[in-house]
């Protein structure tokens, strides 16, 4: 309690005692089924109200047909989702948290491939969304829309929620009328202060009359400096002040970023953190009644401490941190702030299944999305303790090894490496991906927690697993490099052409420092992600010369839905790498390769003294299919190559099973 006393301090809210400052905020889930809230939906905010969190904001909620932007978005304009949500906010009001709903209209943001529907705008402006337009409101459809907010608001209150949260925030609809760039009309809905603020302070006003005064309204807005056309601070503070003098904003959350510059708005690790705490401290300055809660990149109980105890902020609204460790307030209030399973700002599997419209999930963390069938991060102990091996002490036997020890089994984990995490590791030593080895540091004061048996340097072969002790055997012993350095998109080839000639390296060989590369590197990235990204970035920032070479149309394609594809091909270009997309390497030479362009079929000789193939791994399983005496589990990268994702997924769910 001393370390973060003022994170667990106690905040009276429109006549709500929230237990502490921490806020599980407004994000898309994407969980309805069939547009209504249910098992999956429910789990996860429970999950996050059981472990300490002191208000949830609820999945934003369309309130009309052309605000719909999500195949999981929940049914607009119905009381049908009424019976629904109330199984779901009584449980979450019964273990102590307050909840509300995010109302939202993306504005012309819209997508018309879910919603069928226009999209509706202030002034009739492109979408930065797709590539539609929109179609400029007239007034009666910007009373139409005011009532709509009113009524979503109205059924919230039947649902069970004790407010709800008005989303203006990220140049979506109301910002969209705050911001004169964006709202050019001449009527009393454009122009002066006064104008544009209108329609957001009917909405306002409209919920607190219709709702009565226990009802708390919460205000989302955003900041950004990307492009000078989006609202400055100065602006901003003007457009919050003027909603507080109402009397009837009860908070406002402050994020980052927005369809400008959507790498903001959830960033990853190539961002700092604490990113709106300066502005919520200008914010603070500004209200009168309002609290203000600040948002986006707090990470960690320390980000959440730092920012309350400087004043800068009432509350602070923890989002991935609390997906990655929904018991981040509880174990933090137990004085075991270091048990908290650190997020990584991968964004993955959060916005990364998002943004293909899927539910989301979590990197590091397996159970999210999946609460209601696996009991979240709280373990059922087995009905019989267990002799567990796990080979292998990458993320599949990592996680193996935590879950099975946390659920009483007796547990022992080798691993042929000095350290853990195996590739996983390689990745924490790319640029800026420190809270990688965070992560892997936090897996070993868990075993020291837990009494997991960890041997390192300790190889073991078929006869040493025959003669183990152990019935339960998990193998995840990862994969390796592909010796032959295929390409997929040079089909015909078995191996790389040329590859003879030497200098040939993998990322694994790079990233250990084990290769011998010379000033000027080629790095064929086929993946499209942070193995070879990363990796180019990695030998750039060390001054080597570096000229990337991908099938792929753009430079981190597979991390594009991430959103740090971008910024990663920025930090590249300021770097000094020569990027060329759409080309692969028909051979090597020992001082340069030849490429070919897949579009024309030219090729050119590009001169180096390495060239590094960041190509599909093989797995890697040295053991028989099964052995006499022994229950064998094969999990991870041992079965097929993939992604970290699916071996934390593959050992939390072999460990359940146990």
């Amino acid at each position: 309690m001393t370390q973060h006393r003022h994170m667990l301090s106690p905040l009276q809210l429109r006549g709500h005692t929230l237990r502490n400052r921490v806020v599980f905020g407004a994000h898309t889930n994407n969980m309805s089924d069939d547009g209504l809230p249910g098992r999956r939906s429910g789990a996860y905010l429970l999950e996050r109200a059981l472990g300490g969190a002191a208000m949830i904001v609820c999945e934003p909620m369309p309130v009309h047909r052309t605000g719909v932007l999500t195949r999981g978005n929940y049914r607009h304009g119905t009381d049908e989702v009424i019976p629904y949500f109330r199984a779901i906010t009584e449980p979450v009001k019964e273990a102590g948290a307050v909840i509300l709903q995010q109302l939202y209209h993306i504005g012309a943001h819209g997508d018309s491939d879910l919603s069928f529907q226009p999209h509706w705008s202030p002034s009739g402006h492109a979408s930065y969304h797709d590539s539609d337009g929109s179609h400029r409101m007239t007034v009666s459809e910007i009373e139409e829309l005011i009532e709509a907010h009113i009524a979503a608001a109205v059924r919230c209150q039947k649902s069970g929620f004790q407010g709800v949260e008005v989303w203006a925030a990220y140049h979506s609809l109301l910002d969209q009328f705050w911001t004169p760039w964006s709202n050019t009309r001449d009527d009393d809905w454009g122009g002066s202060l006064e104008n544009r603020t209108r329609m957001s302070r009917r909405i306002i006003e409209g919920i607190r009359r219709a709702c009565g005064e226990d009802f708390v309204i919460g205000l989302a807005v955003s900041t950004s400096d990307a492009y000078d056309v989006t609202l400055s601070l100065e602006s901003l503070s003007e457009v919050v002040a003027l909603h507080d003098a109402t009397g009837h904003v009860d908070y406002v959350t402050c994020g980052h970023g927005g369809y400008l510059d959507f790498e903001r708005l959830m960033p990853t690790f190539l961002f700092g953190e604490k990113l709106t705490a300066p502005a919520t401290e200008v914010l603070k300055g500004v209200v009168k009644h309002a609290k203000i809660t600040s948002e986006v990149h707090v990470r960690t109980p320390e980000n959440a401490e730092a920012i309350l105890a400087s004043g800068q902020a009432d509350l602070v609204s923890i989002v991935r941190g609390q997906i990655a460790d929904p018991h981040l307030v509880n174990k933090t209030a137990a004085g075991r702030a270091e048990d908290v399973r650190g997020c990584i700002s991968c964004n993955q599997m959060c916005w990364g299944r998002r943004s293909r419209d899927y539910w989301i999930s979590c990197l590091i963390n397996p159970s999210v999305g999946r609460e209601w069938e696996w009991g979240g991060d709280r373990f059922t102990p087995a009905e019989t303790a267990k002799d567990v091996l796990v080979v292998g002490a990458g993320p599949a036997g990592l996680e193996a090894a935590r879950v099975a020890a946390e659920r009483g089994h007796r547990v022992e984990i080798v691993e042929a490496a000095a350290q853990i995490g195996g590739q996983f590791r390689l990745a924490g030593m790319q640029p800026r991906r420190g809270q990688v080895i965070d992560l892997l540091d936090w897996y070993e004061r868990q075993f020291n927690r837990l009494g997991v048996r960890l041997r390192l340097n300790t190889f073991l072969d078929e006869e040493d697993l025959a003669a183990h002790p152990a019935e339960t055997v998990i193998l995840a012993t990862g994969s390796l490099p592909d010796e032959n350095a295929r390409q997929r998109w040079l089909p015909s080839a078995p191996q790389l052409p040329g590859l003879e000639n030497g200098n040939v390296w993998s990322p694994e060989e790079v990233l250990r420092r084990e290769a011998r590369l010379g000033d000027t590197v080629i790095v064929l990235d086929e993946g499209g992600n942070w193995r070879g990204v990363g990796t180019a970035w990695a030998l750039a920032e060390q001054g080597k010369k570096v000229v990337l070479v991908t099938p792929d149309a753009f430079v981190g394609k597979e991390i594009a839905r991430t959103s740090a594809d971008g910024p990663a091909r920025g930090r590249l270009a300021r770097a000094g790498a020569r990027m060329m997309t759409e080309h692969v390497i028909t051979r090597w030479h020992g001082n340069g390769a030849t490429v070919r362009d897949m579009l024309t079929g030219a090729e050119e000789t590009v001169a180096a003294s390495a060239l590094v193939m960041a190509t599909t791994n093989m797995a890697f399983d040295p053991f028989p299919e099964t052995l006499p005496g022994k229950v064998l589990h094969r999990i991870g990268d041992c079965v097929a190559p993939r992604q970290a994702p699916y071996a934390f997924h593959e050992g939390r769910k072999v460990a359940l099973s146990l």
